[in-house]
């Protein structure tokens, strides 16, 4: 098709989360059709943020500063930690603007079979806020997957010997919009367990 350039960044751009053979093709015709406008400024900014982004010190999130912007914002109740497992899923949270706590990004969850340890997760900047007595609440903000409720049930024991912490963990069951027929069996179940007064 072309190049050995060309070749190369279709190859790259298929390695992105989402992206096939056949969607890198159709992106990187769209970046060659007009380089100067769309690849090169592109390329740039890449590379900008490639020397610029870091990961926060104090909740794993990725920022130009450490501690990033989240964690020094003086509007943010610093009490309040919402434990998540990626980066992603901190930015789903601050998209939908639902947390105005501050996060600690674990960086994964607990997983035998893919040789993911306790020792794995970023769990040392919460329990050093922890030992300082600034936090009053812990979020438990994780996947409903099996590593995800592993890995809420080792925190809450590890948390336990906290007094005067309040953990909690975030709802599970029917969807906003959702429809009865068309959710999975363990959704359901999660539904009925967790209903409350009407």
């Amino acid at each position: 098709m072309g190049g050995q350039e060309i070749e190369q960044l279709i190859r790259l751009l298929g390695r992105l989360p989402g992206f096939g053979p056949r969607s890198a093709r159709r992106i990187a015709l769209f970046l060659l059709r007009d380089p100067q406008a769309r690849l090169v400024p592109l390329a740039r900014a890449l590379e900008r943020a490639g020397a610029a982004v870091k990961t926060c010190s104090t909740c794993g999130n990725l920022d130009t500063v450490d501690p990033c912007h989240l964690c020094t914002d003086p509007l943010r109740d610093q009490s309040v930690v919402c434990v998540v497992e990626t980066v992603g899923d901190l930015w789903a949270l601050e998209r939908a603007g639902v947390h105005r706590g501050v996060y600690l990004v674990l960086g994964g969850t607990l997983s035998p079979l893919a040789g993911i340890g306790p020792e794995d997760l970023n769990i040392a900047p919460l329990l050093a806020r922890l030992d300082r007595g600034s936090v009053r609440e812990v979020i438990l903000a994780l996947g409903a997957t099996v590593e995800g409720a592993t890995t809420m049930h080792w925190l809450m024991d590890k948390l336990a010997s906290y007094g005067g912490v309040t953990v909690s963990r975030v709802a599970q069951g029917m969807p906003v919009g959702g429809a009865l027929d068309v959710l999975d069996d363990g959704t359901l179940a999660a539904a009925l367990g967790a209903r409350r007064p009407a």
